[in-house]
């Protein structure tokens, strides 16, 4: 009996001893700490000469290049992370930077740049190109930036904030792992006394950061002296200070359309009817060429004629008055996209306002494309260095702001210039086919409310329409005609026409037929004015403008009179 029993006690043995062998392992396999290490190139997702960017604390999608021990970012990535004002011409082979008070230029592949008042030469290029990026070195955009960075072996600390962190003691020899979990692969070894930066903190596991900027997890057990530490910020970074040119008390400019010389003698008549402006801006200037040229109708007398009355005078700069009186194409793309260009057109426009004594200038660039919008800003700043230089105002005109326009870029004209003047009008332009006001309420508001959503309020204007456009509906065909608000009243009276205040625009609003067509129209008049000054006023914003001189009456003008002594 024994005999029997016993193979079976040793075979019930084998099997608890296999099944304690298999279960040990299978915990051993669960719970022991992996040794397996991380492939930092896949971690950090880089390869040869790229270096992942370690942002604050965290790791962003684009790469830096590190070569011959020099770090350098892409253009697209300063822009986007750290600093937007560097701007490089291709066209020319040139990377500038522009201050509040100078250009700084260097050559693209070129080791030293020069401005009017500094200079250096790094001893390796401070810019590149390479398969179509430009790539500029982190010193160089350290001069102009509050950042600090540093080089690891395939990844690069950068900071721009600094505050308050959490930090912790190593408080025994361990490990940093990819992910919580014992079986993550490892990325780092840990020595106890180490100090980690705590960023995220678990159940069992700490999201942290290393001296030496690398990310993953360390079990909670294995932290220890847990405290707080302020940051050491950049020191050697003073940020520019764009001053600006304020006029006493709110902006009345009229503009003064002149479409030849013999319009200069008009000064007068146009004058005379308004009250409490305090600007003209005659349609004077406007590019005639691809080189950075412009014709002009300017006259000093005028100027002298113009501030004997009391008026500064800021001169208009346009970019389509001269093709549309000739036909000729210009293409303000090529002048703005190209230094030389650029630059011959800045000097020759301060120049100009300079030896004829005008106040100021005001830039009126219509309809740029998006590929211009670049080119645009950099043209607004180096002009704004030239007039903050020699006491001229520089103000712009802006369509009312939304998606398709942003590429005018409000919040940087709000810092560099020193009126952003909203042409707060054109809703439903002339030629659009599209019946409606040329400038409800909602839509001026709205307008106004975006601008100083990027703008200061006290260099913010506001434009008003003195005109309004009569819709004319035959099938499917729509035409459309101007009525200047002097002249509204009159052509109502012929049509006989009683018009009704419609609250949704704000405006004295009428519609007739003749029996083949449907005439419409949106009025501007003294009860529309009043409305929008009102919105104006609550709003705080820098002035008012007016498109155009010779359009007005004598009741609109009394209260662009209120709103300015308001």
């Amino acid at each position: 009996m024994k005999r029997k029993i016993l193979p079976v006690i040793v075979a019930l043995l084998l099997i608890a001893v296999i099944g304690g062998v298999w279960l040990g392992g299978r915990l051993y396999d669960r719970y022991s700490y992996s040794r397996e290490r991380a492939d930092l190139d896949a971690y950090f997702q880089v390869s040869g000469e790229q270096a992942a960017i370690i942002l604050q604390d965290e790791m962003v999608e684009e790469k830096a290049i590190v070569r011959d021990g020099i770090c350098y970012f892409d253009l697209a990535t300063v822009h986007k992370y750290f600093n937007e004002i560097f701007y490089a011409d291709r066209s020319e082979n040139l990377l500038l930077y522009t201050t509040a008070v100078e250009t700084y230029r260097s050559g693209i592949g070129e080791s030293s740049y020069s401005s009017n008042t500094d200079s250096q030469d790094y001893g390796y290029a401070i810019s590149f190109i390479e398969n179509d990026t430009v790539y500029i070195a982190a010193d160089y955009v350290k001069k102009f930036t509050n950042l600090s960075y540093e080089i690891y072996d395939r990844h690069v600390q950068v900071y721009t904030q600094w505050g308050e962190k959490r930090v912790a003691d190593v408080n025994k020899d361990t490990w940093v792992r990819e992910l919580g979990g014992v079986k993550s692969p490892i990325l780092r070894d840990l020595s106890e006394g180490e100090q980690v930066e705590i960023l995220e903190e678990m159940d069992t596991w700490s999201k942290v950061k290393t001296a030496d900027s690398i990310i993953g997890y360390v079990e909670n057990k294995r932290l220890a002296n847990e405290s707080t530490v302020q940051e050491t910020p950049v020191t050697d970074y003073t940020a520019p200070e764009y001053t600006s040119i304020a006029m006493e008390g709110k902006v009345s400019l009229g503009w003064h359309s002149i479409g030849g010389a013999a319009g200069n003698d008009t000064l007068e008549s146009m004058v005379s009817g308004t009250k409490d402006m305090n600007v003209i801006a005659p349609t004077w200037f406007s590019l005639n060429d691809n080189e950075g040229n412009f014709r002009s109708f300017a006259s000093s007398e005028y100027i002298q004629r113009a501030h004997a009355m009391g008026l500064q005078v800021w001169g208009v700069w346009d970019n389509f008055n001269y093709r549309n009186e000739t036909g000729e194409q210009v293409d303000e793309y090529q002048v703005l996209s190209v230094t030389s260009k650029r630059q011959k057109l800045v000097q020759g426009i301060v120049d100009t306002a300079l030896s004829l004594g005008l106040d100021g200038i005001n830039i009126d660039f219509e309809q740029l494309g998006v590929d211009s919008g670049t080119h645009f800003v950099q043209f607004l700043r180096e002009l704004s260095v030239l007039c903050r230089a020699n006491g001229l105002v520089l103000s712009v005109d802006n369509y009312v702001p939304f998606n398709f326009n942003d590429h005018y870029r409000l919040d940087i004209q709000g810092q560099v210039v020193d009126y952003v003047i909203i042409m707060g009008y054109d809703e439903h332009w002339h030629g659009s086919g599209d019946p409606g006001s040329v400038a409800s309420i909602d839509y001026v508001s709205n307008g106004i409310a975006k601008t100083l959503e990027e703008v200061p309020a006290g260099k913010v204007v506001n434009a008003l329409p003195l005109y309004t456009i009569l819709w004319k509906t035959e099938g499917t065909t729509v035409t459309d005609e101007y009525i200047t608000i002097r002249n509204t009243e009159e052509f109502l009276t012929r049509m006989n026409v009683t018009p009704q205040w419609d609250e949704e625009t704000c405006q004295n609003y009428a519609e007739w037929s003749d029996g083949t067509a449907t005439y419409q129209i949106w009025i501007e008049d003294e009860d529309s004015i009043s409305v929008k000054l009102n919105v104006m006023s609550a709003q705080g914003i820098g002035g008012v403008a007016v498109w155009r001189l010779g359009y007005g009456t004598e009741g609109v003008w009394e209260l662009i009179s209120a709103y300015v002594n308001s």
